[in-house]
């Protein structure tokens, strides 16, 4: 069962989200937030699975909240006009966003993939938010090891960083996608980074793309 913890601030969006996500038999939503305080101390407390974050609410931001609660699974809700705000979430140690006006479908599934510990990126919005915003982010941190990764592997970071999904890689490369997920998961484990949001700041952040 995948536990969830809603914060946004607007009561209503709370509800259906709950609403929607209560429905699934493999999902359960332990608690809501509506401010990024009440976010952190319920996640403490709680200990859910995945935290759905809003960015925008009163007192402390979901892009703070997100900063003190690195390490937990947490899954960015935004609109289309936040792309700087989504990048700082990201940043902060956010395992994927989503936009608030998805479709049931997409936030079910978006919630089971970052349950599963892999990163949300949804190429159809990525593209242009990792072009148009992450290079110009500041204070970098120590470049990554990217001598350390074989020629395939760095094609497949590259791939990646564009947006790429595992699907879209496997089909450019011809082979399969669980060939795709063992490079991703090399890779990774050569740069010390938790996960493909992580290589895909890396990768523009340090010019590889």
């Amino acid at each position: 069962m995948i536990r969830v913890l809603i914060a946004d601030d607007q009561p209503l969006m709370r509800q259906g989200f709950a609403m929607i996500l209560g429905a699934q038999p493999d999902i359960t939503v332990v608690g809501e937030a509506g401010t990024g305080t009440s976010a952190v101390e319920r996640a403490r407390e709680l200990d859910p699975d995945v935290i759905m974050m809003d960015i925008q609410m009163p007192g402390m931001d979901g892009i703070t909240a997100t900063r003190q609660l690195r390490g937990c699974k947490i899954l960015v809700l935004t609109t289309f006009g936040s792309d700087d705000h989504v990048a700082q979430a990201l940043r902060a140690g956010a395992s994927g966003f989503l936009l608030k006006d998805a479709t049931p479908e997409q936030l079910i599934h978006a919630v089971r993939v970052v349950a599963g510990g892999e990163a949300l990126l949804d190429p159809a919005v990525t593209r242009n938010l990792i072009r148009r915003v992450l290079p110009a982010l500041t204070t970098p941190e120590a470049p990554p090891r990217f001598d350390a990764l074989s020629d395939r592997e760095t094609q497949v970071l590259r791939l990646i960083a564009q947006g790429m999904t595992n699907a879209e890689i496997a089909a450019m490369l011809v082979v399969s996608e669980a060939t795709v997920k063992t490079h991703v998961s090399r890779l990774l484990t050569k740069l010390d980074l938790r996960d493909r949001v992580q290589a895909v700041v890396a990768a523009y952040q340090h010019g590889l793309v």
